[in-house]
């Protein structure tokens, strides 16, 4: 993967007002947004289908200030979920890019609800850590491959051109750093160079590149990758060679609770609602509500790198929304028991630990006594029998950490200044979580593909028509 610079631009076969590399949600939203500005888009996909990141996440999308929250009694602005942002991130975000994607996010819903058709609602009944109100969109199926498959079909009905099974080797500048063209290797061999007139790069991050991960991301370089294997940090390498800045390259996505043995995320309303790990011993080591992301290292520190999730059979009604929880299911990825000295047998911990942590759980939810680790169990019900557990792992989703970005989504060169023509999202680009693991908040990363993704399809539709 190299950048090559050449005199004068070549004369391209096939020539693109706007090139889109990577087919995910934020690849899929920058083409929507160019192709509504009535310009032909392509998008370029290494692999057979478009999955990226997103397929394997819920597809949930946070939005503030939308009418559904409104309908629902829910007080809830663009200022409020910055602050939010900012707060999780321990103000380590970047302030311009934060507060334009909260002002962006409700338009972004819309557009895609009324625009193109897909059927995204408003996700009630709990909250994900740092959130302070119900905000989350998602599909019927609480599926990121169902999102996928929607922002496809729109992408079809707009005729966006798509070319899968095509990776990108190298990008092609003249001398003044303006991209003129990419080239691609077909699994033939075959080369083929493709024109563009302006270049969105929205091909994920770099949590599937080994030597990446321990270089900037070093507490997670033993964890599991639970992630999409073209996350290789294509993005990033091109970027370096073009001078672009890069920021907050330690940051990343973590979860907590992926499901051992099966790859399957046993995801986190299960614990923000009552729900709690153990480890071996059968005891509590952490605060889990903090967030699932941070939660990650604590898991990978206990015996084994395991711990098991316990919930009860009202969190186990409540998980059913979501396919994973379902796949998890069916891989018989859970354990249940009557009471919890059968459940500790089976799932091979403690039996005095784990008997005397639901005990002790169950005097917080009534509030007796103060948790060790600062958790706040008072609002929620006590666990009750018959009890469930699911071991699982610590793993590493994706990288935060990126390319810098304006809030136009144009890459920044080291002095500051934009590249001539080349814009970047999702994946690509510096999140919204500040540093390390802790400031991810649930919905950073969709909320940043979809919604940056959006901007840099307008506004490089906006530079190929003021002829720029």
């Amino acid at each position: 993967m190299k950048v090559e610079v050449v005199e004068s631009a070549p004369s391209f076969e096939i020539v693109y007002p706007i090139v889109v590399i990577g087919g995910g949600a934020c690849g899929l939203s920058a083409a929507l947004a160019a192709s509504d500005m009535g310009l032909e888009v392509l998008i370029v996909e290494q692999d057979k289908s478009l999955m990226g990141t997103t397929a394997m996440s819920t597809g949930l999308i946070p939005a503030a200030g939308t009418p559904e929250q409104k309908i629902a009694g829910i007080k809830d602005s663009a200022e409020i979920f910055a602050a939010d942002i900012q707060s999780k991130a321990q103000n380590g975000a970047d302030s311009a890019i934060v507060n334009k994607i909260a002002q962006e996010s409700a338009e972004t819903i819309s557009w895609l609800q009324k625009t193109h058709k897909v059927p995204l609602s408003l996700v009630t009944g709990f909250l994900y850590p740092g959130h302070s109100v119900q905000r989350m969109y998602g599909s019927p199926s609480r599926s990121g491959s169902e999102l996928m498959a929607c922002l496809e079909a729109a992408a079809l009905v707009n005729q966006v051109d798509i070319l899968t099974e095509a990776l990108v080797e190298d990008l092609i500048v003249d001398q003044s750093n303006k991209l003129v063209g990419l080239r691609v290797i077909r699994p033939d061999g075959r080369t083929t160079e493709i024109g563009c007139k302006t270049l969105i790069l929205a091909c994920c991050g770099f949590a599937g590149n080994e030597e990446m991960v321990a270089q900037y991301t070093p507490e997670m370089k033993d964890a599991t990758f639970h992630g999409h294997p073209g996350n290789k940090g294509h993005a990033i390498k091109w970027g370096e060679a073009l001078g672009a800045k890069l920021a907050d390259m330690d940051a990343y996505q973590g979860h907590g609770g992926l499901a051992y043995g099966h790859g399957i995320p046993i995801l986190w309303p299960l614990i923000m609602e009552g729900g709690f790990q153990v480890n071996r011993s059968g005891v509590r080591f952490s605060n889990e509500a903090k967030g699932y992301s941070e939660q990650a290292v604590n898991v990978l520190a206990q015996e084994g790198n395991v711990a098991w999730s316990i919930f009860d059979q009202r969190l186990y009604n409540l998980m059913t929304d979501f396919e994973d929880f379902k796949d998890a299911v069916e891989a018989g990825a859970l354990v249940t028991a009557d009471d919890a000295a059968l459940l500790s047998e089976k799932i091979r911990v403690s039996s005095d630990g784990l008997v005397n942590t639901i005990k002790q759980v169950a005097e917080l939810a009534n509030g007796q006594g103060n948790d060790e680790f600062g958790r706040d169990f008072s609002h929620k019900p006590c666990l009750t029998p018959p009890y469930y557990a699911a071991k699982v792992t610590g793993a590493l989703f994706h990288t935060q950490g990126g390319l810098e970005v304006d809030t136009s989504a144009r890459v920044l060169a080291k002095n500051g200044q934009a590249l001539p023509n080349l814009f970047a999202g999702g994946g690509a680009a510096r999140g919204i979580s500040g540093a390390g693991a802790a400031g991810y908040m649930a919905g950073n990363g969709l909320v940043t593909a979809t919604t940056l993704g959006k901007i840099a399809g307008r506004c490089a539709a906006q530079q190929v028509l003021a002829g720029n």
